[in-house]
């Protein structure tokens, strides 16, 4: 039993020296959601084997060295029978030691651990008196005469922070910006706020694209589903409605290109399950022929490579929309800026940080394939919406926690394109990603029941539902987020949505 402890507690706390190094501060329901779905090919493959060298094998190690040194130990004491019995005295104060030394070992590993994925959190949400689903909007759209080609574009950790050159060497965002000009008819929100509970790829894409907090099946355990999401898993929140899933049933050719494994964190299966008929990721651009100086060995294809595969297929895409009639749905998600960040070639650092150049250097691609968008034309009849999918990870091996960790005002870089939208039309601030959801459907140009989606409501809705979650007081929507909210969850991870 000893030794069981022993190997528990090094484990614990070496996953919790990992987890703040590697992503911070997590929650059990981030930990759990990735944990059965990683990748050791185009998903942080170098992390998945640091864990299991780390976690599996080292304090397996040290547990075996610690029992062979106190076996070897005893038995030298054994055959030493008759020896002073003066001797017998440290042995007391070394048992004593051993003692403290292994309940140190048990409860700073398991504090350590608890207090890294929000252990007490996860236990007060279980509590809480909200329910998703007490607030949860099933999208209605009312018409779709005006619906339009859709661009949907995420970067990576793209913090708008970032874009302060008081605080860092230079503004990363310049090339970007200089693409997406106000005076030209750009929108964005200001103040796009991550929302409470998120801060990693697969929530950032579910909040905007489904209009819900991303939890796992665990949230919904009292319901008898399984505590985490594997790689063989059939559906991912096939019980909810979300972007592609009614851009789907409105006709659109949904398609989603990135750099990474699409299995990493169970992606592919949350894109085709929501409408998604193509979904291309690190396999299909080695089949591709891509050369190898393209990768990156942890995660995967570069942002340039990315976006001249994104030249070609919204080419493909908008002719086809043309002969067809059929719209498209073309979303992407850049990679480079991934930390630790890898220069790859086509990137000139020119400052001190490589971090900063790096993001310019990606966002220099980004703008490239909307001016390509212009050039080709393809702007007046699509819509084009860009944001951070969270903001910047903040764990003990990233860069800028000078500038960032004491910021009380981080929020994500977005921007929107509407053909023919009125420019002085502005947009509700200070929204979260759950609110950009039913914007994103008005973008494509669907008109919806009170401008609803999810808990979320258009930004470009000057009015709030009064029945809406985001008519609520502030700490109570905060603490809606963080609840389990079993029953919904139960629902959301039904292999099919259930009947109204």
């Amino acid at each position: 039993m000893v030794y069981t402890l022993i190997w528990a507690g090094l484990a614990l706390l070496i996953a919790a020296v990992g987890i703040r190094f590697y992503w911070g501060e997590i929650s059990v329901g981030q930990m759990l959601l990735n944990l059965m779905s990683v990748e050791t090919d185009g998903g942080g493959g170098a992390i998945v084997w640091v864990g299991i060298l780390g976690i599996g094998v080292v304090p397996l190690l040290i547990t075996a060295g610690i029992a062979s040194w106190q076996y070897f130990r005893r038995r030298k004491r054994q055959q030493g029978i008759g020896a002073d019995p003066r001797s017998r005295r440290p042995q007391w104060i070394l048992r004593v030691v051993s003692t403290a030394l292994v309940a140190a070992v048990v409860i700073g590993g398991t504090t350590a651990f608890s207090t890294t994925v929000g252990i007490a959190d996860y236990i007060k949400a279980a509590n809480s008196k909200y329910d998703v689903g007490d607030y949860y909007v099933e999208p209605t759209v009312t018409s779709d005469t005006d619906k339009r080609n859709l661009v949907l574009i995420y970067l990576e950790s793209g913090e708008a922070t970032l874009a302060d050159d008081q605080l860092f060497e230079k503004d990363a965002f310049i090339p970007l910006k200089e693409a997406t000009k106000a005076a030209d008819g750009w929108q964005s929100v200001e103040d796009l706020q991550q929302y409470k509970g998120g801060g990693w790829t697969m929530a950032g894409l579910t909040s905007t694209q489904c209009g819900v907090p991303l939890k796992g099946t665990g949230s919904a355990s009292s319901s008898g589903t399984d505590d985490e999401v594997d790689g063989d898993v059939d559906t991912y929140l096939g019980g909810t409605t979300c972007l592609g899933d009614v851009l789907a049933q409105y006709g659109y050719n949904n398609v989603f290109l990135g750099g990474a494994n699409a299995a990493f964190a169970a992606k592919d299966t949350f894109l085709s399950s929501h409408g998604y008929s193509k979904v291309k990721g690190l396999s299909d651009w080695r089949a591709a022929g891509e050369p190898e100086k393209s990768f990156r060995s942890d995660w995967g294809l570069s942002d340039e490579r990315l976006m001249a595969h994104a030249r070609d297929e919204i080419d493909r895409l908008h002719a086809e929309a043309e002969r067809t009639g059929q719209p498209f749905n073309l979303s992407l998600l850049t990679l480079d800026t991934h930390e630790p960040v890898h220069v790859y070639d086509y990137c000139d650092v020119d400052t001190e940080n490589e971090v900063t150049s790096v993001f310019a250097c990606s966002m220099t691609q980004v703008a490239g394939f909307v001016n390509y968008m212009k050039e080709k034309g393809y702007l007046e009849d699509t819509a084009v919406v860009i944001m951070g999918d969270h903001l910047k990870h903040m764990n003990a091996g990233d860069s800028f926690h000078e500038q960032l960790d004491d910021n009380d005002n981080r929020t994500i870089f977005n921007r929107i394109w509407m053909p023919g939208a009125d420019k002085n039309r502005t947009l509700r601030p200070g929204v979260d990603q759950l609110n950009m959801y039913p914007t994103i459907l008005e973008a494509a140009g669907l008109t919806l029941t009170d401008q609803e989606a999810g808990l979320g409501v258009s930004a470009f809705a000057s009015k709030i539902p009064d029945d809406s979650a985001q008519a609520m007081e502030p700490n109570f929507y905060i603490n809606l987020l963080e609840s389990r909210s079993s029953r919904f969850y139960a629902e959301a991870w039904a292999s099919q949505k259930a009947a109204p």
